[in-house]
């Protein structure tokens, strides 16, 4: 089954050229477009998408506005967004991780990491573009007001060590070889530590290890 995508950009010539791509997926179909964040939220309401994919700067409404609608704390039945952006450093886009986005790729990234990500999303999984997941963690998770609490019980070495290779941006095919443990127990680590220190995906989980080790 094809994994259901609303796109909202505010550039048609965007827009554009991020449908054809998602079309040209075999396993991917994109089924709305909307210019800015109240039109976006307003879809996607309407459409429920499997994923949404937010540009940041949008009129009426931005891309933020837009993903706390969607994605934000206190919403009952989050929707999953990734953030495109051109601004690899943004504080808009940390503000975006924030807000309950899954992950963001920059608009470059290309076709593979696109479906990548959108398919990440899906699955419940995030990703961010590997070319700023440590760069934008570091930049911004020391520089914002520490809001994450305690574990609710300690974490053991092993989900130490898996948290720390998720916060240096790798995937779990990546921390099971790393570590070498099979994929299935590196999804079961991660479950447990998002549990003990309340984040909803791996985006939150990574800037909760940056912020808890920058105190």
């Amino acid at each position: 089954m094809s994994v259901r995508v609303l796109i909202a950009d505010d550039q048609e010539l965007v827009r554009a050229g991020l449908r054809m791509i998602l079309d040209a997926q075999p396993d991917i179909e994109v089924v709305g477009e909307a210019a800015d964040g109240a039109e976006a939220v307003t879809m996607a309401r309407a459409l429920r998408p499997d994923v949404c994919l937010f540009d940041i700067r949008m009129p009426v409404a931005d891309g933020l506005a837009a993903t706390r609608e969607l994605a934000g704390p206190g919403v009952a039945d989050p929707m999953p967004v990734v953030v495109i952006t051109t601004f690899d450093l943004d504080e808009y886009v940390y503000e975006a991780l924030r807000s309950g986005a899954r992950g963001f790729l920059l608009k470059n990234a290309g076709p593979a990491l696109l479906r990548e990500a959108v398919h990440a999303a899906a699955r419940g999984d995030a990703l961010i573009d590997p070319n700023v997941t440590v760069r934008l963690i570091e930049a911004f998770a020391g520089s914002a007001p520490a809001r994450r609490s305690a574990p609710s019980s300690p974490l053991t070495d092993r989900e130490e060590e898996v948290l720390g290779a998720l916060a240096r941006g790798l995937g779990n095919a990546e921390i099971g070889r790393e570590l070498h443990i099979s994929l299935s127990t590196v999804k079961t680590h991660i479950a447990s530590v998002m549990a003990k220190v309340g984040a909803r995906n791996r985006v939150e989980l990574a800037i909760w290890a940056v912020e808890s080790r920058a105190r």
